[in-house]
């Protein structure tokens, strides 16, 4: 459990510090992503070249973002954690955000675990 918890702060940081290649690093070539929002599920990535291009893309979105890790919990091959989330917008968004706006949200994620890679992230919001 405590390799799990440091592979998914590490995981944390470089989303952070948006670096898309140490977000990487533990994911599975055949990583899973949903994102969802408000009970809808408003993105679906397969495999790592796709969570690639989205984590590329998703850096120009943002000045600054933060993720704070409130708590890790463990069932099975799979690790819940509860979020803070903090960021400042860096270009206006389809839904009516504006650049310069700041998002402050709770969350959770969820990670699936294959031995010691990620094979499934689900961020809910």
């Amino acid at each position: 459990m405590q390799q799990r918890e440091l592979i998914i702060s590490n995981y944390v940081k470089a989303y952070n510090n948006f670096d898309v290649e140490d977000m990487l690093k533990n994911l599975a070539p055949s990583v899973k992503f949903q994102n969802i929002s408000n009970g809808d599920v408003d993105m679906e990535l397969d495999g790592i070249e796709a969570f690639r291009s989205q984590a590329e893309q998703a850096t120009e979105l943002f000045e600054r973002r933060e993720q704070i890790i409130r708590s890790f919990k463990h069932t099975g091959n799979k690790t819940e954690i509860a979020i803070d989330y903090n960021a400042i917008l860096a270009a206006d968004l389809p839904n009516g955000l504006k650049k310069g706006d700041e998002l402050n949200l709770k969350g959770h994620s969820i990670f699936t675990f294959d031995v010691d890679k990620i094979v499934g992230i689900i961020d809910i919001s």
